[in-house]
Formats: C-alpha cells, sequence, structure tokens
C-alpha cells in the first residue's frame, strides 16, 4: 500500500462537503472517483494534496502524514492535474520545466533538462517544444498539464476530470496516457471523472462518492446496474462489447431513495 485516507471530513463554512471519506490505494494502481456533479469528487482530490485543508482525517503516503508537510515537500510526492487550468503564455517546454521546480535549488540541472525531455516525447510533444502553450487545442494543452504532473515525479498523480472537453480520441490518449504512468512507473493515480466507460476501462477501482459520503467501491468485474441507478438515478444495463465491459444507459428513474446499497 502506498496512500492510506482516513476519516475525511470537509466543509464549506457550515455545509458539509465529504463525510468520513476512507480509502486505500497500492502503487501501480488507478482508483477513478465517480458521482453526480456535488458529490465532492473536485473537493475530495483537493483535500488530499492539501489545497483545502479537512477538518478531520489523515492522507498518509508511505506512512507520512501529507496534512502536516509544507507545500514544495506534497509537490514532490504528488502531481496534480486540476479540473481548469489557464491558458499559458509560456513555451511548451518551460511549462513542462516547472514540473521540476519542487526539485530544484538554484536552478535546472542536467537531470532535470533530461526528465522534461523524456515526458515531452512521451506525451508527443517533442517536435514543438517552443511553441507557447496558450495557442494549443484543448488536448494539448491538457497533455502539456500532465507531462508537467509527471515531471514531478510523484508517487501519487491525482488528476480532476482530465477528459472534460477532449474528443473521443484525445480522451483515450490521455486515459492511455495515464495508465502508461502508472504501470510502468513506481506510482498511483487517482482520477476524478464523469464517464463510467472510460472509468471501466482503465481504472483498478471505481469508487463512488454520494452525498460526501462512500457509497460503493467496485471494480469492472463487481459493477452493477443496481449501484449506477442507486447513485446517478439512470436504469442501465452492462454488456460485453468487443471484449470490454460497456455501460449503456436506458432511461432516467426516481432517485429520491433511502441510499441504501441493495
Amino acid at each position: 500500500m502506498i496512500l492510506s485516507v482516513q476519516g475525511i471530513h470537509f466543509s464549506y463554512n457550515s455545509l458539509p462537503v465529504l463525510d468520513d471519506v476512507s480509502f486505500q490505494l497500492d502503487r501501480g494502481k488507478i482508483l477513478a472517483v465517480l458521482g453526480v456533479n456535488g458529490a465532492g469528487k473536485s473537493t475530495l482530490l483537493k483535500c488530499l494534496n492539501r489545497i483545502l485543508k479537512p477538518q478531520l482525517g489523515t492522507v498518509l503516503l508511505s506512512e507520512t502524514d501529507i496534512l502536516t508537510l509544507q507545500r514544495p515537500a506534497i509537490a514532490r510526492l504528488m502531481g496534480y492535474v486540476p479540473q481548469r487550468h489557464d491558458g499559458e503564455n509560456l513555451t511548451i517546454f518551460d511549462a513542462v520545466l516547472l514540473g521540476r521546480k519542487p526539485h530544484m535549488k538554484w536552478g535546472p540541472t542536467t537531470h532535470d533538462i533530461k526528465i522534461v525531455e523524456n515526458m515531452l516525447k512521451i506525451m508527443g510533444l517533442n517536435n514543438d517544444v517552443l511553441r507557447p502553450v496558450n495557442t494549443l487545442s484543448g488536448g494539448q494543452a491538457q497533455k502539456v498539464v500532465m507531462a508537467r504532473a509527471l515531471a514531478q515525479e510523484p508517487d501519487v498523480l491525482i488528476l480532476d476530470e482530465p477528459t472534460s472537453n477532449l474528443d473521443v480520441r484525445n480522451q483515450f490518449e490521455v486515459m492511455g496516457l495515464v495508465k502508461k504512468a502508472v504501470t510502468t512507473g513506481d506510482v498511483c493515480a487517482i482520477i476524478a471523472i464523469h464517464d463510467l466507460n472510460l472509468a471501466i476501462r482503465f481504472a483498478d477501482t471505481i469508487m463512488f462518492l454520494k452525498n460526501g459520503q462512500v457509497y460503493a467501491v467496485e471494480n469492472r468485474d463487481s459493477l452493477t446496474p443496481k449501484t449506477i441507478k442507486s447513485v446517478y438515478g439512470v436504469t442501465a444495463v452492462i454488456q460485453e462489447v468487443a471484449g470490454h465491459l460497456v455501460v449503456v444507459p436506458l432511461s432516467c428513474c426516481d432517485l429520491h431513495d433511502s441510499g441504501e446499497k441493495t
């Protein structure tokens, strides 16, 4: 085990958002966090790397409590890709080089430059490294932000809706790059995502949040239409297509249930 999250509680002023959220994640694994809008997915991710400070709970990374560390130390351990990021008036190379900042003392070393060059090559960005980020398409810009996070050489990669506003090809490319980074590196990844089918395709475990709590933790083989109906209020079937499980929504239903899993 690399990451252990225990009893996270968070409220905006007096409004509870997360209530006793706990889970564990091993190296080489991807956890997808799903739930309806407002379920607390983005808030949870921000609590993990102390962008937001939980009122209660611990986030242990290899027995180190992340919530007690200063930001540079957290940045050396956790790479974060936010849901929204502004276009930058930086070149692709400089934007990715910023990922090495937590490791630098006076300036970039030869080692830092090599890491950046490798990340650019992996992301397919190495042919246009002097192009300003704010001139890129959404998919290319997302790859730059991911390359920056990976350049940090983190133990945990945290991604908040990395496929939002991307076309199908870029969605698969981005998720495939996350999968490759996790399986070939000594890291784990937590992804807040809306697309159930991308989660089933790429994640090892799926955690559903409902009313600020962990409602269910499933893998692709244990996921049932009952869970989908309880979380989303949607009747669906799960079928195998070309060797992959696919969720097919059929109709909306009444979501005013007790919240109990059956």
